[in-house]
């Protein structure tokens, strides 16, 4: 099963943006350091969030501002990291991906990071989409290397 592995730093700052963008969906990017296999570029590990503004500002669908998106990858590239995927939240629904972001879902390598707030406590859940299949992976929080990590299912 594939994974992701996150800092509790980067978890918080996820679920704290995530909450202060209400009533909107809020979004952004994940980073951390590259794996490469062969010409092609991913990671598992997130060690940065990268908040973006909600270029939909919509509360049911997000589009992560094209120069937020910039930014990043700026400075993911600077820093030698790579963008791992897309963090956005779900203001009224459970953490699954919806049919426009399986549509939309840009890159195979990617993870899609979904924090649900429709409930009393937030909570997260990762995905791999590929040809329009959604492969849920298993999301680790704490440090990374696997090192004192949480299973967060």
């Amino acid at each position: 099963m594939v994974m992701l592995v996150m800092t509790s730093d980067v978890y918080a700052q996820i679920v704290a943006y995530c909450l202060e963008r209400l009533p909107e969906e809020a979004c952004g990017m994940l980073a951390g350091p590259a794996v490469e296999q062969g010409t092609a570029h991913y990671g598992n590990e997130a060690c940065t969030f990268y908040p973006a503004r909600n270029a939909a500002g919509s509360a049911r669908l997000y589009t992560v501002d094209p120069l937020d998106y910039l930014r990043a990858d700026r400075d993911v590239e600077i820093r030698g990291l790579v963008i791992l995927g897309v963090v956005h939240s779900h203001t009224h629904t459970e953490p699954y991906p919806s049919p426009v972001d399986i549509d939309q879902a840009p890159d195979p390598k990617w993870h899609y990071v979904i924090v649900g707030l429709g409930r009393p406590l937030p909570s997260m859940r990762t995905y791999s989409i590929r040809a329009g299949q959604v492969i849920e992976e298993e999301l680790l929080i704490g440090g990374l290397g696997h090192r004192q990590a949480q299973l967060i299912i």
